[in-house]
């Protein structure tokens, strides 16, 4: 895959995260912990798309 190819699909799974930790959100028992770790990963994509663009 290309850099490019790779980037663009971590913006993919960045919005597609993004979503689903608005989803858990407006439900009225949101899972907190779920909505941690959706974060915890959308954090992650964000750096590595970071890091792909710096380099």
């Amino acid at each position: 895959m290309s850099l490019k190819g790779r980037i663009e699909e971590l913006n993919r799974r960045h919005a597609k995260l993004d979503d689903q930790i608005n989803e858990e959100q407006k439900r009225p028992a949101a899972d907190e912990v779920a909505i941690k770790r959706l974060k915890q990963r959308k954090l992650r994509i964000k750096e590595e798309m970071g890091m792909l663009r710096a380099s």
